[in-house]
């Protein structure tokens, strides 16, 4: 079974988003990053959707972000 969908507390550079994908799909958070960066120079709404997903996807159990 892959693991849930969550923003991860630890391996997270600003909000976490590639961290929890890359769990989710198996990969490093770094290719996931990587990824990322290499679709921003394509043209489409990478950025909007990176920021829905930090937006949407619940934080992991256990943990409150501070703002």
């Amino acid at each position: 079974m892959a693991a849930p969908l969550v923003r991860p507390r630890h391996d997270k550079k600003i909000a976490g988003v590639c961290a929890g994908l890359a769990r989710r799909f198996g990969t490093t958070s770094t290719t996931m990053r990587v990824l990322f960066v290499v679709s921003c120079l394509l043209p489409g709404p990478q950025f909007l959707l990176y920021l829905a997903l930090w937006v949407l996807l619940p934080a992991e159990e256990g943990y409150r972000e501070a703002w």
